[in-house]
Protein backbone atom coordinates (compact mmCIF):
# COMPACT_ATOMS: atom_id res chain seq x y z
CA UNK A 1 0.00 0.00 0.00
CA UNK A 2 1.24 3.47 -0.89
CA UNK A 3 2.33 5.61 2.05
CA UNK A 4 0.03 8.52 2.89
CA UNK A 5 0.34 11.69 4.96
CA UNK A 6 -2.54 13.17 6.94
CA UNK A 7 -2.48 16.60 8.56
CA UNK A 8 -4.45 16.77 11.81
CA UNK A 9 -5.95 19.73 13.66
CA UNK A 10 -7.31 18.77 17.07
CA UNK A 11 -9.70 21.73 17.24
CA UNK A 12 -10.94 23.72 20.21
CA UNK A 13 -12.79 23.24 23.51
CA UNK A 14 -14.01 19.60 23.73
CA UNK A 15 -12.89 18.69 20.20
CA UNK A 16 -9.42 17.35 21.16
CA UNK A 17 -11.16 14.86 23.46
CA UNK A 18 -12.52 13.05 20.39
CA UNK A 19 -9.78 13.84 17.89
CA UNK A 20 -6.86 12.39 19.85
CA UNK A 21 -8.44 8.95 20.51
CA UNK A 22 -9.70 8.82 16.91
CA UNK A 23 -6.15 9.24 15.61
CA UNK A 24 -5.07 6.52 18.06
CA UNK A 25 -7.71 4.22 16.58
CA UNK A 26 -6.37 4.90 13.09
CA UNK A 27 -2.87 4.11 14.30
CA UNK A 28 -4.10 0.78 15.67
CA UNK A 29 -4.99 -0.23 12.13
CA UNK A 30 -1.25 -0.27 11.37
CA UNK A 31 -1.57 1.53 8.05
CA UNK A 32 1.21 3.32 6.16
CA UNK A 33 -0.02 6.76 7.28
CA UNK A 34 2.09 9.52 8.81
CA UNK A 35 0.15 11.99 10.95
CA UNK A 36 1.36 15.57 11.25
CA UNK A 37 0.09 18.12 13.77
CA UNK A 38 0.90 21.68 12.66
CA UNK A 39 0.13 24.73 14.79
CA UNK A 40 -2.72 27.19 14.22
CA UNK A 41 -4.30 30.02 16.19
CA UNK A 42 -2.79 31.74 19.23
CA UNK A 43 -0.16 29.09 19.82
CA UNK A 44 1.03 29.44 16.21
CA UNK A 45 1.07 33.22 16.50
CA UNK A 46 3.26 33.05 19.59
CA UNK A 47 5.80 30.84 17.80
CA UNK A 48 5.63 32.10 14.22
CA UNK A 49 3.96 35.51 14.41
CA UNK A 50 0.96 34.32 12.35
CA UNK A 51 -2.22 32.44 13.27
CA UNK A 52 -1.81 30.45 10.03
CA UNK A 53 1.95 30.24 9.46
CA UNK A 54 3.62 29.19 6.23
CA UNK A 55 4.71 25.94 7.90
CA UNK A 56 1.09 25.00 8.56
CA UNK A 57 0.04 25.80 5.00
CA UNK A 58 2.93 23.69 3.73
CA UNK A 59 1.79 20.78 5.91
CA UNK A 60 -1.71 20.96 4.43
CA UNK A 61 -0.42 21.28 0.88
CA UNK A 62 1.93 18.30 1.19
CA UNK A 63 -0.66 16.07 2.85
CA UNK A 64 -2.95 13.65 1.04
CA UNK A 65 -5.86 14.81 3.22
CA UNK A 66 -6.66 16.57 6.50
CA UNK A 67 -8.57 15.42 9.57
CA UNK A 68 -9.99 18.57 11.12
CA UNK A 69 -11.33 19.11 14.62
CA UNK A 70 -14.26 21.40 15.38
CA UNK A 71 -13.31 25.06 15.75
CA UNK A 72 -14.69 27.95 17.78
CA UNK A 73 -12.25 30.47 16.36
CA UNK A 74 -8.71 29.29 17.09
CA UNK A 75 -8.56 26.99 14.07
CA UNK A 76 -10.79 29.00 11.72
CA UNK A 77 -7.90 30.26 9.60
CA UNK A 78 -6.92 26.68 8.77
CA UNK A 79 -10.55 25.80 8.01
CA UNK A 80 -10.89 28.68 5.55
CA UNK A 81 -7.70 27.61 3.82
CA UNK A 82 -8.90 24.01 3.62
CA UNK A 83 -12.17 25.18 2.12
CA UNK A 84 -11.35 28.04 -0.25
CA UNK A 85 -7.59 27.57 -0.54
CA UNK A 86 -7.95 23.90 -1.52
CA UNK A 87 -11.27 24.44 -3.37
CA UNK A 88 -13.12 21.65 -1.55
CA UNK A 89 -16.46 22.47 -3.10
CA UNK A 90 -18.57 19.42 -2.14
CA UNK A 91 -19.49 18.97 1.52
CA UNK A 92 -20.74 15.39 1.87
CA UNK A 93 -22.95 14.75 4.92
CA UNK A 94 -24.15 11.13 5.33
CA UNK A 95 -27.35 10.46 7.26
CA UNK A 96 -27.59 6.76 8.13
CA UNK A 97 -29.37 5.21 11.11
CA UNK A 98 -27.98 2.11 12.78
CA UNK A 99 -29.46 0.14 15.71
CA UNK A 100 -28.49 1.82 18.97
CA UNK A 101 -28.91 5.39 17.73
CA UNK A 102 -31.62 7.19 19.72
CA UNK A 103 -33.67 8.56 16.83
CA UNK A 104 -36.84 10.56 17.56
CA UNK A 105 -38.46 8.91 14.55
CA UNK A 106 -41.02 6.14 15.03
CA UNK A 107 -39.45 4.10 12.22
CA UNK A 108 -35.82 5.11 11.66
CA UNK A 109 -34.75 1.74 10.27
CA UNK A 110 -33.59 2.12 6.69
CA UNK A 111 -32.84 5.86 6.77
CA UNK A 112 -29.75 6.12 4.58
CA UNK A 113 -29.19 9.20 2.45
CA UNK A 114 -26.47 11.74 1.78
CA UNK A 115 -26.68 15.51 1.58
CA UNK A 116 -24.18 17.12 -0.79
CA UNK A 117 -23.83 20.78 0.12
CA UNK A 118 -22.13 23.27 -2.19
CA UNK A 119 -19.29 24.47 0.03
CA UNK A 120 -17.80 27.65 -1.46
CA UNK A 121 -20.48 30.01 -2.74
CA UNK A 122 -23.86 31.46 -1.75
CA UNK A 123 -24.03 33.75 1.28
CA UNK A 124 -20.92 32.11 2.76
CA UNK A 125 -18.71 34.30 0.59
CA UNK A 126 -19.12 36.82 3.40
CA UNK A 127 -19.98 39.75 1.12
CA UNK A 128 -21.81 41.97 3.60
CA UNK A 129 -22.06 45.67 4.36
CA UNK A 130 -24.28 48.70 4.93
CA UNK A 131 -27.33 49.12 2.69
CA UNK A 132 -26.35 52.74 2.18
CA UNK A 133 -23.29 51.54 0.23
CA UNK A 134 -25.65 50.13 -2.44
CA UNK A 135 -27.80 53.23 -2.90
CA UNK A 136 -25.86 54.34 -5.98
CA UNK A 137 -26.88 51.11 -7.75
CA UNK A 138 -30.53 52.22 -7.55
CA UNK A 139 -31.87 48.69 -7.05
CA UNK A 140 -35.64 48.28 -7.30
CA UNK A 141 -37.46 45.34 -5.70
CA UNK A 142 -40.22 43.82 -7.82
CA UNK A 143 -41.51 41.98 -4.79
CA UNK A 144 -41.57 44.90 -2.36
CA UNK A 145 -42.34 47.34 -5.19
CA UNK A 146 -39.93 49.88 -3.79
CA UNK A 147 -36.40 51.14 -4.22
CA UNK A 148 -33.59 49.94 -1.99
CA UNK A 149 -33.18 53.50 -0.77
CA UNK A 150 -36.71 53.40 0.66
CA UNK A 151 -35.81 50.65 3.12
CA UNK A 152 -33.80 52.88 5.43
CA UNK A 153 -30.59 52.05 7.30
CA UNK A 154 -29.60 48.38 7.54
CA UNK A 155 -27.25 45.72 6.25
CA UNK A 156 -27.04 43.56 3.13
CA UNK A 157 -25.50 40.22 2.17
CA UNK A 158 -24.80 39.06 -1.37
CA UNK A 159 -25.95 35.60 -2.45
CA UNK A 160 -23.78 34.48 -5.35
CA UNK A 161 -24.44 31.29 -7.33
CA UNK A 162 -22.20 30.61 -10.33
CA UNK A 163 -22.68 28.29 -13.28
CA UNK A 164 -19.32 26.57 -12.78
CA UNK A 165 -19.76 26.18 -9.02
CA UNK A 166 -23.23 24.72 -9.43
CA UNK A 167 -22.29 22.38 -12.25
CA UNK A 168 -19.37 20.79 -10.45
CA UNK A 169 -21.18 20.10 -7.17
CA UNK A 170 -24.28 18.78 -8.94
CA UNK A 171 -22.12 16.57 -11.13
CA UNK A 172 -20.41 15.34 -7.94
CA UNK A 173 -23.83 14.40 -6.53
CA UNK A 174 -24.76 12.45 -9.66
CA UNK A 175 -21.44 10.60 -9.66
CA UNK A 176 -22.01 9.70 -6.02
CA UNK A 177 -25.56 8.48 -6.68
CA UNK A 178 -24.42 6.38 -9.63
CA UNK A 179 -22.02 4.48 -7.35
CA UNK A 180 -24.51 3.78 -4.55
CA UNK A 181 -26.19 0.42 -4.56
CA UNK A 182 -29.66 1.49 -3.54
CA UNK A 183 -31.99 3.95 -5.26
CA UNK A 184 -29.61 5.79 -7.63
CA UNK A 185 -31.55 9.02 -7.28
CA UNK A 186 -30.57 12.69 -6.99
CA UNK A 187 -32.90 15.15 -5.31
CA UNK A 188 -32.13 18.83 -5.90
CA UNK A 189 -33.56 21.55 -3.71
CA UNK A 190 -33.41 25.34 -3.57
CA UNK A 191 -35.82 28.28 -3.32
CA UNK A 192 -36.22 28.58 -7.07
CA UNK A 193 -39.81 29.84 -6.88
CA UNK A 194 -38.77 33.09 -5.16
CA UNK A 195 -35.12 33.43 -6.17
CA UNK A 196 -35.48 32.62 -9.83
CA UNK A 197 -32.17 34.17 -10.89
CA UNK A 198 -29.86 32.41 -8.41
CA UNK A 199 -31.68 29.37 -7.01
CA UNK A 200 -33.41 29.02 -10.36
CA UNK A 201 -30.01 28.84 -12.02
CA UNK A 202 -28.98 26.06 -9.62
CA UNK A 203 -32.15 24.11 -10.48
CA UNK A 204 -31.74 24.67 -14.23
CA UNK A 205 -28.15 23.44 -14.17
CA UNK A 206 -29.32 20.39 -12.24
CA UNK A 207 -31.80 19.60 -14.98
CA UNK A 208 -29.05 19.97 -17.60
CA UNK A 209 -26.57 17.75 -15.75
CA UNK A 210 -29.24 15.09 -15.21
CA UNK A 211 -29.40 14.53 -18.98
CA UNK A 212 -25.91 13.01 -18.79
CA UNK A 213 -26.98 10.40 -16.22
CA UNK A 214 -29.94 8.50 -17.69
CA UNK A 215 -29.55 5.70 -15.12
CA UNK A 216 -29.96 8.11 -12.18
CA UNK A 217 -33.44 9.34 -11.29
CA UNK A 218 -33.72 13.12 -10.85
CA UNK A 219 -36.25 15.20 -8.95
CA UNK A 220 -36.37 18.74 -7.57
CA UNK A 221 -38.34 20.40 -4.79
CA UNK A 222 -38.62 23.89 -3.35
CA UNK A 223 -36.55 23.85 -0.17
CA UNK A 224 -39.45 24.28 2.29
CA UNK A 225 -41.32 21.47 0.57
CA UNK A 226 -38.16 19.38 0.70
CA UNK A 227 -37.85 19.91 4.45
CA UNK A 228 -41.35 18.56 4.95
CA UNK A 229 -40.56 15.54 2.77
CA UNK A 230 -37.26 14.92 4.58
CA UNK A 231 -39.10 14.69 7.89
CA UNK A 232 -42.16 12.75 6.75
CA UNK A 233 -40.45 10.31 4.36
CA UNK A 234 -36.64 10.29 4.74
CA UNK A 235 -36.54 6.71 3.47
CA UNK A 236 -37.32 7.97 -0.04
CA UNK A 237 -34.09 9.97 -0.28
CA UNK A 238 -30.76 8.85 -1.72
CA UNK A 239 -28.43 11.74 -2.66
CA UNK A 240 -29.59 15.31 -2.10
CA UNK A 241 -27.77 18.35 -3.50
CA UNK A 242 -28.35 21.98 -2.59
CA UNK A 243 -26.67 25.40 -2.33
CA UNK A 244 -24.46 26.26 0.62
CA UNK A 245 -26.80 27.86 3.17
CA UNK A 246 -29.63 25.36 2.70
CA UNK A 247 -27.13 22.51 2.89
CA UNK A 248 -25.70 23.76 6.16
CA UNK A 249 -29.16 23.96 7.73
CA UNK A 250 -30.74 20.86 6.22
CA UNK A 251 -27.80 18.57 7.01
CA UNK A 252 -28.00 19.47 10.69
CA UNK A 253 -31.72 18.75 10.52
CA UNK A 254 -30.99 15.43 8.84
CA UNK A 255 -28.70 14.51 11.73
CA UNK A 256 -31.63 15.10 14.06
CA UNK A 257 -33.57 12.38 12.23
CA UNK A 258 -31.11 9.69 13.31
CA UNK A 259 -30.24 10.95 16.78
CA UNK A 260 -28.25 14.18 16.70
CA UNK A 261 -25.07 15.88 15.59
CA UNK A 262 -22.91 13.60 17.71
CA UNK A 263 -23.54 10.96 15.03
CA UNK A 264 -22.95 13.17 11.96
CA UNK A 265 -19.67 12.84 10.02
CA UNK A 266 -18.71 14.89 7.00
CA UNK A 267 -16.14 15.17 4.28
CA UNK A 268 -15.33 18.13 2.06
CA UNK A 269 -14.06 17.16 -1.39
CA UNK A 270 -12.35 19.05 -4.18
CA UNK A 271 -10.95 17.79 -7.45
CA UNK A 272 -7.59 16.92 -5.86
CA UNK A 273 -7.95 17.34 -2.09
CA UNK A 274 -10.31 16.55 0.77
CA UNK A 275 -10.63 17.17 4.47
CA UNK A 276 -12.83 15.44 7.01
CA UNK A 277 -14.52 16.72 10.15
CA UNK A 278 -17.45 15.99 12.42
CA UNK A 279 -20.51 18.14 11.75
CA UNK A 280 -20.95 19.21 15.37
CA UNK A 281 -19.38 22.18 17.13
CA UNK A 282 -16.76 22.38 19.85
CA UNK A 283 -19.17 21.77 22.78
CA UNK A 284 -17.54 24.20 25.24
CA UNK A 285 -20.25 23.45 27.83
CA UNK A 286 -18.97 19.89 28.29
CA UNK A 287 -15.25 20.42 27.63
CA UNK A 288 -13.10 18.47 30.05
CA UNK A 289 -15.92 16.18 31.17
CA UNK A 290 -14.98 13.22 28.92
CA UNK A 291 -18.57 12.80 27.70
CA UNK A 292 -18.57 14.28 24.18
CA UNK A 293 -19.72 11.67 21.66
CA UNK A 294 -16.80 10.58 19.42
CA UNK A 295 -18.99 8.79 16.86
CA UNK A 296 -19.11 11.64 14.33
CA UNK A 297 -15.33 12.03 14.41
CA UNK A 298 -14.70 8.30 14.10
CA UNK A 299 -17.09 8.03 11.15
CA UNK A 300 -15.37 11.04 9.55
CA UNK A 301 -12.15 9.04 9.90
CA UNK A 302 -13.91 6.17 8.10
CA UNK A 303 -14.57 8.56 5.21
CA UNK A 304 -10.93 9.65 5.34
CA UNK A 305 -9.67 6.07 5.04
CA UNK A 306 -12.00 5.38 2.14
CA UNK A 307 -10.77 8.53 0.36
CA UNK A 308 -7.14 7.47 0.86
CA UNK A 309 -7.84 4.09 -0.69
CA UNK A 310 -7.86 2.00 2.50
CA UNK A 311 -11.32 0.67 1.74
CA UNK A 312 -11.06 -2.57 3.72
CA UNK A 313 -9.84 -0.82 6.85
CA UNK A 314 -12.54 1.83 6.47
CA UNK A 315 -15.11 -0.95 6.44
CA UNK A 316 -13.55 -2.52 9.53
CA UNK A 317 -13.69 0.73 11.50
CA UNK A 318 -17.25 1.39 10.36
CA UNK A 319 -18.26 -2.13 11.38
CA UNK A 320 -16.72 -1.55 14.80
CA UNK A 321 -18.99 1.44 15.36
CA UNK A 322 -22.02 -0.53 14.16
CA UNK A 323 -21.16 -3.47 16.41
CA UNK A 324 -20.65 -1.41 19.56
CA UNK A 325 -23.96 0.41 19.09
CA UNK A 326 -25.82 -2.77 18.20
CA UNK A 327 -24.63 -4.54 21.35
CA UNK A 328 -25.93 -1.62 23.40
CA UNK A 329 -23.50 -2.07 26.29
CA UNK A 330 -21.27 0.98 25.69
CA UNK A 331 -23.46 3.87 24.54
CA UNK A 332 -22.48 7.56 24.72
CA UNK A 333 -24.33 9.87 27.08
CA UNK A 334 -26.07 11.85 24.33
CA UNK A 335 -27.56 8.57 23.03
CA UNK A 336 -29.05 7.61 26.38
CA UNK A 337 -26.12 5.59 27.70
CA UNK A 338 -23.51 6.31 30.34
CA UNK A 339 -20.29 5.62 28.44
CA UNK A 340 -17.54 8.20 28.61
CA UNK A 341 -15.74 9.39 25.49
CA UNK A 342 -12.71 7.29 26.35
CA UNK A 343 -14.89 4.32 27.28
CA UNK A 344 -16.59 4.32 23.89
CA UNK A 345 -13.26 4.66 22.08
CA UNK A 346 -11.85 1.79 24.14
CA UNK A 347 -14.80 -0.37 23.06
CA UNK A 348 -14.04 0.44 19.42
CA UNK A 349 -10.36 -0.38 20.01
CA UNK A 350 -11.28 -3.73 21.59
CA UNK A 351 -13.31 -4.61 18.48
CA UNK A 352 -10.40 -3.68 16.22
Amino acid sequence: MQHKKVTVFNGDDASPEVMKPTVELLQKLDLPITFEFPLVGDIAEKKYGKILPDETIASIDSADATLFGSTSGQSTAALFYLRWGKQTYANVRPCQWIPGYQSPMANPEGIDFIIVRENLEDLYLGLEGNIEDLHALNFYSKHARSSLTDLGPGRYAIKAITEAGSERVIRFAFELASKRAAKKKVTLTSKYNMLSQVDGLFRDIGMQVSQNYPDVEFESFIVDDFLCRMITNPHALDVVVMPNLYGDIMSDGAAGLIGGLGLAPSGCYGDDYAYFESAHGTAPDIAGQNIINPTATILSAVMLLDYLGFTEQAGTLNQAVTQVYSEGKVIPVDQGGNASTSGFCNAIADYL
